[in-house]
This record gives structure tokens, C-alpha cells and sequence, in this order.
């Protein structure tokens, strides 16, 4: 290896192929994390969702979103597959594995609401 001296410091030069290829796989290795961490970061919400969030008007706020983030977190710590979230008057159903909101339901809408095909429920505030 050829080595230069500036200053006090030392640096290494390596052939540039094997430099390219080091910092294209560094990039790559980086990407990946970085994209899996975002995916696992997310909340996806189904068009069903979608469609009973429009139709009961509810509006997730950013604070929301984390909260249903940091619960979704928590279920699939604990090995859950399907929860009921309840944030303050608003339940929601989530897919925790996929962290997708499959409904959402509003308080107007849970008077005799029967929820089915859930293994945990979480209490929020």
C-alpha cells in the first residue's frame, strides 16, 4: 500500500477499484438498513381504512401516528398478530406484522360494536 504523509496524519490509499467497490457495497449495506428501518417505522393504512377514516371523518394527527406506532411496537414485542388500539375515543384494528390499520372506528360507531379476530387490545391515552 502506498502511504503519504500530511501533517501529522497518515492516510491510506487503496486502488480505486477496490475503493468504489467497498463504498458501493458501504451504500447498498446503508440503503437496505435505512429502508428497513422506514418500513418498519411505518404505518400503513388499508383502503378500507382509508374509507371508514373519510367516511367517520377522522383526521390521524402526527402525535396519533406515533402513539399507534409505539403500540404496534409494543403488541409485536409481545408476539401479537391482530390488536385493537384504543386511542382516546377512536378504535382501530391493526395488522401488526404488516403495521397496517385494516378500520378504524369512531366512538358514535362502537355502541355494540362486536370485534372479532384480534389476539390483543392496547389501551391508549
Amino acid at each position: 500500500m502506498d502511504h503519504k504523509m500530511i501533517g501529522h496524519l497518515q492516510t491510506n490509499h487503496f486502488p480505486s477499484t477496490l475503493t468504489n467497490k467497498t463504498q458501493s457495497v458501504t451504500k447498498q449495506k446503508h440503503h437496505q438498513t435505512f429502508e428497513k428501518i422506514l418500513q418498519d417505522e411505518m404505518l400503513n393504512i388499508s383502503h378500507h381504512a382509508e374509507l371508514r377514516l373519510k367516511q367517520r371523518g377522522i383526521q390521524l394527527q402526527p402525535d396519533q401516528i406515533h402513539k399507534l406506532n409505539q403500540a404496534i411496537d409494543r403488541a409485536s414485542a409481545k408476539g401479537a398478530q391482530d390488536s385493537l388500539i384504543l386511542l382516546n375515543d377512536t378504535a382501530f384494528i391493526v395488522n401488526i406484522k404488516n403495521r397496517t390499520v385494516v378500520t378504524a372506528i369512531d366512538s358514535k360507531s362502537m355502541n355494540d360494536h362486536v370485534f372479532t379476530n384480534i389476539d390483543s387490545a392496547l389501551f391508549l391515552t
